[in-house]
């Protein structure tokens, strides 16, 4: 959950979110180095006296071209890696259909028999004590920690975005169209997110929590909600 003067990421609460956060910091580091890089060369081009040797420099017209490739190639080969990590989907251990209207969700648990709600936002007037004013719903996802989930997003009306930053998920809910994303929850807790998308007056007030336990915690609520 981010705080009010928090400069960083959320804390990574899944292995893609972590790879994520990893790139991050490796992007700034070259972000840096490239930064000091050029503030040298300033500095010392507005200190130095001005000199006609670089009128034929190709070594530095070479270190110029090559230089910026190898910085690309960098910063390329690892995001490329962490795209086919979240594009690759192998046997998930839950399935879940995420469906936004305007402007609250639905979910299918798909696996399950006749396991269907709708997710709404529990105004400022009813919440209780102790949880986020604009967050919280009356109907939570509960999943199973240390399992892949699979979630099935789309729309009923107009184009929405299921995100939540902890679990290192993001994408369109499109209607007419079925997008898919994975994640799995490392460690119990309740993970807040919101819809990405400008999608009405109300785009604001349709939150997403997801709710991470154990798996002899989720049979039991799984069986609840059925019967």
């Amino acid at each position: 959950m981010a705080n009010h003067s928090q400069l960083n990421f959320q804390d990574a609460s899944s292995p893609i979110m972590e790879e994520l956060m990893g790139f991050h910091d490796h992007a700034l580091m070259v972000a840096l180095a490239i930064c000091s890089l050029v503030l040298y060369l300033l500095t010392h081009t507005l200190t130095e006296k001005l000199s006609s040797n670089t009128v034929d420099a190709q070594v530095i017209e070479l270190v110029w071209t090559i230089l910026p490739a190898m910085v690309l190639v960098t910063l390329a080969l690892p995001s490329l890696r962490i795209l086919y990590m979240m594009d690759e989907i192998n046997e998930p251990d839950l399935t879940l259909k995420a469906i936004g209207h305007q402007w609250y969700w639905t979910y299918e648990y798909t696996d399950l028999k006749e396991l269907t709600y709708d997710s709404y936002m529990i105004p400022t007037a009813d919440l209780p004590l102790g949880h986020f004013r604009l967050l919280e719903v009356d109907h939570r996802v509960i999943v199973p920690m240390n399992s892949t989930i699979r979630v099935i997003v789309t729309a009923d009306d107009v184009i929405h975005s299921w995100a939540v930053p902890s679990l290192g998920v993001k994408t369109d809910a499109i209607p007419g169209r079925l997008n898919q994303i994975s994640f799995l929850a490392s460690r119990p807790g309740v993970y807040y997110g919101q819809c990405s998308e400008i999608c009405g007056a109300n785009h604001s007030f349709m939150p997403i929590v997801v709710e991470s336990t154990p798996l002899a915690n989720f049979e039991s609520w799984s069986t609840m909600m059925s019967s």
